[in-house]
């Protein structure tokens, strides 16, 4: 009891800034181009500056077992399978739809809360192992919905929208930064002093400010439209998605902290990536929205939980 109080009095403050985030669009009349403005700041300059003033120091940093991957995404594709069956046992849902319904249960919102909180529960010896599934994720778990989508349409792949999405998570900024950062860390070189510095109060930025604009997000979504869809989708994500990782990497006999990294990213609430993808497909678009505020709500509490019935952080 005294684990899960310490863990929840460390994640509490990064889910009040949510809230507070939630609050100025919700109640205090503030635009949603505010959060808009605010999360591409995030998302395409102070998370890439931390991640890549990070990954400069690679060479410093612990060694990170790859067989996380495996691990990870090994068991978003067993609860990958397993939603699409939920959906189309329980929900009668077509194939499209059983697609966005079993990506809600494997897509964590990894950048936006997955770094504040890995860095407050964790520590920074976690973030190398973080930034290894960041760089994978979007495009294994893009191309595996997008893959399913297209056989249930046209029972065929497409090669050409493999090659789309392998090039569009390579322009992205917190993958891109990633790459750079351990490119830099491998030549051993120390970053400028003025540059290092800047960096680093960007760095500082980047947790507040992540946290705020994901509440400012969430604002623009409601709760009560295909609530059973939704409460099946958020199980899925909060309570399927971090028992297979767990299982999993106990099978691999992967490290205590590497085991605990992944684990954390499982717990996540659903990602905002997958409401793009309900509307890409216009379907579940209702469901998939309330399923963001949902989880993000339930969240607060489960993540501390869940890290605290794995132990002590190494």
């Amino acid at each position: 009891m005294q684990d899960f109080a310490r863990i929840l009095a460390l994640t509490a403050p990064l889910f009040c800034l949510v809230l507070i985030g939630y609050a100025l669009t919700q109640w205090g009349g503030w635009s949603a181009a505010v959060g808009d403005a605010l999360t591409r700041f995030v998302f395409y300059v102070a998370v890439p500056a931390l991640l890549f003033r990070l990954m400069s120091d690679f060479s410093r940093l612990p060694p990170v077992d790859a067989r996380l991957l495996i691990a990870y995404f090994g068991a978003c594709i067993v609860i990958f399978v397993v939603s699409r069956l939920l959906a189309a046992r329980v929900f009668h849902l077509d194939g499209v739809a059983q697609s966005v319904f079993a990506l809600g249960g494997i897509f964590s919102n990894n950048v936006l809360l997955g770094v504040p909180l890995a860095r407050v529960t964790l520590g920074e010896r976690s973030l190398p192992a973080i930034s290894l599934v960041l760089v994978f994720n979007a495009l294994l778990l893009w191309t595996l919905a997008t893959v399913s989508v297209e056989w249930a349409r046209h029972r065929s792949l497409s090669w050409s929208g493999y090659f789309q999405s392998a090039k569009a998570v390579l322009a992205n900024p917190i993958v891109a930064s990633i790459l750079l950062g351990t490119i830099w860390g491998f030549i051993a070189l120390p970053l400028p002093g003025v540059i290092d510095q800047t960096l680093q109060l960007m760095s500082e930025a980047a947790i507040p400010l992540s946290l705020i604009a994901l509440g400012m997000g969430l604002a623009k979504y409601g709760i009560r439209e295909g609530w059973r869809i939704s409460a099946a989708m958020t199980a899925m994500k909060l309570a399927g998605q971090p028992l297979a990782v767990w299982l999993l990497a106990r099978a691999l006999s992967l490290p205590p902290l590497e085991t605990q990294a992944i684990v954390l990213l499982a717990t996540l609430p659903v990602g905002a990536n997958v409401y793009l993808m309900a509307r890409q497909f216009d379907t579940l678009g209702g469901p998939v929205a309330s399923s963001l505020v949902l989880s993000t709500a339930l969240a607060a509490v489960t993540t501390p939980l869940i890290l605290t019935l794995m132990g002590p952080v190494p």
